[in-house]
């Protein structure tokens, strides 16, 4: 959701006094008369742009104390403004979130991503930002920011924080300077034409924004000008500050619209070249810090950037619909989910779905509500090679807001309980519409049921914590039999069997290239039976319906 742009220039009106004389008559035989002044204008108050901040930051890395490897753990992807509100005003903030830290922590999740925390524009999203430097005020401070980095850590959960280096607010002061005048010393920090270029269409639209001073790039919306990052000076204070957040203990970053960060003309405004460098650049950034990590959104060319000459890891989208569908049972995508780590970058995020309705629906909305699917679609990716991400409400079912569409739809509040009205998110009236299924779907209810959703969450995330091959692991032997989905994990001398029946009857397969002789030691679920391997490496093993079984490969 947007807002429109606030104007980049304050209209200054000049007034003008006149001052006038009053005639009087005297008496006798003359009369006098005052001579009438020449008016003066008031002077015009010259255009006060605001100040902006392009300080220097040096790096200063404060350590790490989380393990090595943390961030192979499962990610909890959180929008602060829904998350949990500690004040009753009706929206989340900072000390929120710390307070469900411990209920984090029990999931088993290792890592944070919050979407933008950063002061913003559009007061919703964030990914306007007008201060690169500020929280959000309806979030709290930076000491908050600073808590919650001290309280996470304290807990091994790692706490990676939005950056958007394509585009700002139009109320940046960055952006406010650049439109008012060619002469404008940061002019050239932002992408201007006059006149504005023809031929010109982005995601259906004229990128090419009228103002005072000429025409702007915005290719979102018009309230988010982009940033003209072929020029040094840009990137430079990009780098700044992500080194301010880096300094203040955050783990690294998530990077929004990385395939969008250079245009080359009309018809060349995705993926080029340039912006490999520049992440490839962001990356080592963060490397030059201890155990920080990042991940890009790039929905175009996911495995492009996933590389370790881009980002080094982006989002999974061309596997997501695969997942849902293998779950529903369909055998073409049992396949594709089948090869996608045969070629793909290790380090791919996997997820099923975001804040962004293009990525999909919430999972509840996409299987109907159906629990099996559910299941089978949240193991299959959090078994999978790369760094899984859990929207929040995920592990518990959460819906849609019904009352609501569009993006809007997939960011309610947090389901935490029953009450229909504020869900145990605020004690005053929640900002925005609740999920449809909150008073069946929530935390509360979940936390009372060992059959629960949360239940299975935890169970898969307890697998992939205590199982190094799991969660850190090669995907070797990949095999599809009817509906059932099977592969191997190692690393450090463990070895992991997974086997994943999407179909609807149960399944007892041979699995073969398993070591001559070994014990297939029972993982999961809880109470299911081992297996041996015969001398020609095959072992029988049998996986219910809609069920999984992992097995831990032992002497």
């Amino acid at each position: 959701m947007h807002y429109a742009a606030a104007p980049l220039r304050k209209s200054l009106v000049a007034a003008f006094l006149l001052a006038l004389a009053a005639c009087g008559g005297g008496g006798g035989g003359g009369s006098a008369s005052t001579p009438t002044p020449t008016p003066q204008p008031t002077p015009v108050p010259p255009v006060v742009l605001p100040t902006v901040d392009v300080s220097a930051v040096a790096a200063a890395d404060p350590g790490s104390p989380l393990p090595a490897g943390w961030d192979k753990g499962a990610f909890m992807e959180i929008f602060v403004r829904s998350y949990q509100d500690s004040d009753g005003d009706g929206y989340g903030d900072l000390k929120g979130l710390i307070s469900r830290l411990d209920y984090l922590q029990a999931l088993g999740v290792k890592g944070l991503w919050l979407m933008p925390v950063t002061a913003s524009q559009d007061h919703d999203h964030g990914y306007a930002v007008a201060d690169y430097r500020a929280i959000e005020a309806a979030y709290g401070t930076l000491a908050d920011f600073d808590e919650l980095i001290r309280q996470a850590h304290a807990r091994g959960i790692g706490v990676i924080v939005d950056y958007v280096m394509n585009h700002s607010a139009a109320q940046n002061p960055l952006f406010l300077n650049s439109g008012d005048a060619a002469t404008n010393p940061y002019r050239s920090w932002y992408l201007w034409q006059n006149p504005a270029p023809a031929g010109w269409s982005i995601y259906g639209a004229n990128p090419w924004r009228a103002a005072a001073s000429g025409s702007y790039f915005a290719a979102f919306d018009v309230t988010m000008p982009d940033w003209n990052l072929t020029l040094p000076a840009v990137v430079a204070y990009h780098q700044d500050n992500q080194r301010f957040w880096l300094n203040r203990g955050a783990d690294g970053f998530r990077f929004d619209a990385v395939g969008n960060l250079v245009e080359n003309g009309p018809t060349a405004w995705l993926d080029q070249p340039q912006n490999y460098t520049l992440m490839a650049q962001m990356q080592a950034l963060a490397a030059g810090y201890q155990r920080r990590t990042i991940v890009c959104e790039a929905p175009d060319d996911p495995q492009g950037f996933g590389k370790a000459g881009a980002c080094g890891s982006a989002f999974a989208f061309d596997l997501s619909a695969s997942i849902v569908s293998a779950a529903r049972g369909n055998t073409v995508a049992i396949q594709n989910v089948s090869n996608y780590f045969k070629t793909a970058p290790p380090g791919m995020s996997t997820m099923i779905s975001n804040h962004d309705s293009f990525a999909g629906q919430r999972l509840w909305d996409q299987v109907g509500g159906n629990a099996a699917q559910y299941r089978l679609a949240a193991a299959t990716y959090l078994l999978l090679p790369g760094r899984p991400f859990i929207y929040y409400g995920e592990e518990v079912g959460m819906s849609g807001a019904a009352a609501l569409v569009g993006d809007a739809a997939l960011r309610s509040p947090m389901s935490w309980a029953g009450d229909a009205s504020r869900a145990g998110f605020t004690t005053g009236l929640p900002y925005r519409a609740l999920a449809a299924n909150v008073t069946t779907q929530n935390a509360a209810a979940a936390a009372a049921d060992p059959n629960s959703l949360l239940a299975f969450y935890k169970a898969m995330l307890a697998l992939r914590n205590g199982l190094p091959s799991i969660a850190q692991g090669s995907y070797e032997q990949p095999f599809v039999s009817g509906s059932v989905m099977g592969y191997q994990r190692a690393f450090g001398g463990e070895r992991s069997l997974v086997l994943v029946n999407y179909g609807s009857s149960d399944a007892t397969l041979g699995v073969a290239a398993l070591p001559a002789g070994a014990s297939l030691l029972n993982q999961y679920p809880a109470g299911a039976a081992g297996a041996t391997v015969s001398a020609a490496g095959v072992a029988s093993v049998t996986v219910p319906a809609q069920s999984l079984r992992v097995l831990k490969v032992g002497p």
